[in-house]
């Protein structure tokens, strides 16, 4: 059933492919982001209790929402590394973890911000927070681990196992509001019930969580093409290139 992975543990194989699919993803992340972003924080209604301040979801909630399916593309391929050792996996993990690190970073940023008119205060330890910031400090756990180690292959073992533990908290983060009495606002978005968004609002909001998807696979695939580039460096297709960029 897996077999089909192993023919992506060719790293040449695995950067071609990674070039052909990076201005699909490119291309298509500027549009939607471009539509839901000029949609959503100039021609959306304004919100009825809280005005236009409220516009800050479509930068947060993508992504808010994008940190968590960030996180568990990097902890999948930790764990297919982990298992069946490939190689190109690892890189995979090793390049996700930097832009799921950022991205964290702009949903908490974004949430203070939202916060700060809503209930008075730019951070409480609320449930939903706390688990977000627990999210930042394992992105920088796994980065940490990446580069602490000289022995790459020990460095994305000790990484996917941290990568892989940390899953715990994505179910943390997604039901919090649930589970736990909170200040920040229930699912936005529900997908077995109706949405409490009017739909002038919910679709550029929706149009925008598709955007960053294929941002953050965006730059991943550039930087999952370094990370091959940079751990195959002797490789004669490797040098093959770079001298075809030299010529040009």
């Amino acid at each position: 059933m897996w077999k089909w992975l192993h023919s992506y543990a060719d790293p040449e194989r695995a950067y071609k492919l990674a070039g052909t699919l990076l201005p699909w993803f490119s291309a298509l992340a500027i549009g939607f982001i471009g539509v839901g972003s000029i949609w959503g924080l100039l021609f959306a209604p304004v919100d009825y209790q809280q005005g236009d301040s409220y516009r800050i979801i479509f930068i947060h909630v993508p992504a808010a929402s994008m940190s968590m399916s960030a996180y568990m593309a990097m902890a999948t391929s930790a764990f297919i590394g982990l298992v069946w050792q490939i190689k190109s996996a690892d890189w995979a993990a090793a390049a996700i973890a930097p832009i799921g690190a950022v991205v964290t970073f702009i949903a908490l940023i974004t949430g203070a911000t939202w916060g700060k008119p809503m209930w008075g205060t730019w951070w409480v330890w609320d449930a939903r927070l706390t688990s977000e910031l627990v999210l930042l400090f394992l992105y920088l756990g796994v980065i940490s681990l990446y580069a602490s180690f000289e022995d790459k292959v020990l460095a994305a073992r000790a990484a996917g196992i941290l990568a892989i533990v940390g899953v715990i908290n994505i179910p943390i983060i997604k039901y919090s509001v649930e589970w736990w009495n909170s200040l920040h606002q229930p699912a936005t978005i529900k997908i077995t019930e109706k949405s409490s968004m009017a739909m002038e609002m919910l679709m550029p909001l929706l149009i925008n969580i598709l955007g960053f998807g294929l941002m953050i696979g965006a730059i991943t695939l550039v930087r999952f093409r370094a990370e091959i580039l940079a751990r195959n460096g002797m490789r004669p297709w490797v040098r093959e290139l770079a001298t075809a960029e030299g010529v040009k």
